[in-house]
């Protein structure tokens, strides 16, 4: 079923202008790096998580400059428990490009965006469309379900022939102009009407002519496939404590919570006490095993059991680049995986 283009666009258009979103920190500038930084901390993340987040990052790196200027050290504080840490370190990485390649200004072209770490399709289109007023799709996971409903887009959205699909619909359906309007209004209803569960489909600017709804197909669209059994993984982190100090390793980059300070982690089937004394030649005392603390990601669950000991003598390796004996009274500050965090403030 394909509307003209004029039916769909406008309609969300105007609901934009007098029902959508206009008081998110981001919004009434066209300055491409606020409206980059917003695009990038808003994946996969809640927009209510994203401004206090936003606003502390803009606080301390205000232009691209002064990101691209920083150590991935200074940047990674700002996004310790926003999660998904690969996007702080694109973003460090795409300011040092823009500045060394771009003369310090962000470039204006679709193509000249994507190539820059971290930006695919979707942002790109969004960074044009409000820094730039450009004529772009985008097709982010919010608008692949309205618009995967709207149209009766049946099949697995991960698929590449529905997303496919779901692009020539994005692309057909742009407005001939209003294109910041359409863009956010696209983005809040996917975030506030055509929610995954509970949508408010009476309140939808398109209901009218909404396949899904029409259908009775709401629950079954957008389409996905068989969902899998959710792995588990099981590790120790070793809470190595000597005069009120932690000791706490820096996470290779990439990986997950790459960049960032950690307790040191070892295989849930290791000696934690040997492993401890073999790889920071410290002299320690098991003090306890502490509770499990469970963390989700979005591939896998993850099992951690802190073992927590006592320092008595904290040896030359322990001193070694890439590791830091952390006051625990600094901790909630420092840049830490969000279950580092928890573990260190039941201490």
């Amino acid at each position: 079923m394909i509307l003209a283009m004029s039916t769909f666009s406008s309609s969300i258009v105007r609901w934009q202008k007098t029902q959508g979103r206009h008081d998110l920190p981001w919004q009434g500038n066209r300055d491409p790096y606020r409206i980059w930084l917003a695009e990038i901390m808003l994946q996969q993340t809640q927009v209510s998580a994203v401004i206090p987040y936003y606003t502390r990052f803009l606080g301390q790196f205000p232009t691209i400059a002064a990101l691209a200027n920083a150590s991935e050290d200074a940047v990674m504080p700002y996004w310790a428990g926003l999660g998904y840490y690969a996007r702080a370190r694109n973003l460090h990485k795409a300011a040092r490009v823009i500045r060394d390649a771009h003369a310090g200004e962000f470039p204006r072209t679709l193509e000249e965006m994507v190539a820059l770490p971290g930006i695919g399709r979707s942002t790109a289109a969004a960074i044009a469309a409000f820094a730039f007023g450009t004529r772009a799709a985008i097709l982010d996971g919010n608008v692949k379900r309205v618009l995967a409903r709207h149209f009766g887009m049946a099949g697995d959205i991960k698929t590449k022939a529905v997303e496919t699909a779901l692009w020539a619909l994005a692309e057909a359906h742009l407005p001939r102009a209003g294109i910041e309007a359409y863009t956010q209004g696209l983005m809040d209803m996917g975030a506030t009407l055509c929610t995954r569960t509970s949508p408010h489909c009476t309140r939808c600017p398109v209901k009218r002519t909404c396949v899904a709804l029409a259908q009775d197909r709401i629950a079954t669209l957008p389409g996905r496939a068989a969902s899998k059994p959710t792995p588990h993984r099981t590790v120790q982190m070793l809470v190595l404590i000597a005069s009120g100090e932690v000791l706490l390793e820096k996470r290779p980059s990439p990986g997950i919570w790459g960049g960032l300070w950690s307790l040191p982690e070892v295989s849930s089937g290791d000696d934690a006490l040997v492993a401890a004394k073999k790889r920071f030649g410290v002299s320690a005392k098991l003090i306890a095993t502490l509770p499990v603390v469970p963390h989700g990601f979005t591939h896998y669950e993850l099992a951690i059991t802190p073992v927590k000991f006592a320092v008595s003598a904290r040896g030359k390796r322990a001193a070694l680049p890439g590791l830091v004996w952390l006051n625990l009274a600094d901790a909630s500050a420092a840049a830490l995986p969000a279950p580092v965090k928890r573990i260190l403030a039941a201490l």
